[in-house]
């Protein structure tokens, strides 16, 4: 009986790495690159085509996690810190399935050697960012800083993906960055 059990487990343990391994093999290859000119941000799947129709959302992630700055005293709360997109660029609310903030666009299909673009607007600066120079200060601070986003990959029959990207602004194709928590 312990020795069906230990072998139940050790098959059960090889087939939970084989389907990693098969999940990582099919990892969908994405390339995005920032066009400034035109306010787009162009996504293209590569492959694999076995994948089929892959459902891609993707998000802006802030130039570092500020949800463990502390607030100081009448200065803004830890919610209109989070209501603000940290970086460059986000997505024009309300075009391309973005929400009203800016900080996803998606979900929208793509098949293997497919691309679409997305419309970017420049991020807003905080109410708090005083004075005459405030936005001066504002675009100045991400001119030439990287997009960061995450992109959640979906496609039938297949556990989802995320992907990391960094996006620069000098037109250069980005391509799929590290997968996390798949």
């Amino acid at each position: 009986m312990k020795a069906s059990r230990e072998a139940n487990e050790t098959a059960a343990s090889v087939a939970r790495i084989e389907r990693d391994r098969w999940h990582d093999a099919l990892t969908p290859q994405l390339r995005l690159k920032l066009e400034r000119s035109d306010g787009l941000l162009y996504v293209r799947f590569d492959g694999p085509a076995q994948l089929g129709r892959l459902s891609v959302r993707l998000t802006v992630r802030d130039d570092f996690d500020r949800s463990r700055v502390r607030s100081l005293a009448g200065g803004p709360t830890p919610e209109a810190i989070a209501g603000i997109v940290w970086g460059p660029y986000r997505f024009r609310p309300g075009i391309d399935g973005a929400d009203q903030l800016g900080r996803s666009a998606g979900p929208f299909p793509l098949e293997a050697g497919d691309r679409t673009r997305l419309a970017l607007d420049p991020s807003v600066k905080p109410t708090w960012y005083e004075g005459t120079d405030g936005e001066e200060r504002w675009r100045r601070q991400y001119q030439d800083a990287t997009t960061r986003l995450w992109a959640d990959c979906e496609a039938e029959g297949h556990r989802p993906w995320r992907l990391s990207f960094g996006v620069t602004p000098d037109g250069r194709w980005a391509q799929t960055g590290r997968i996390v928590g798949n």
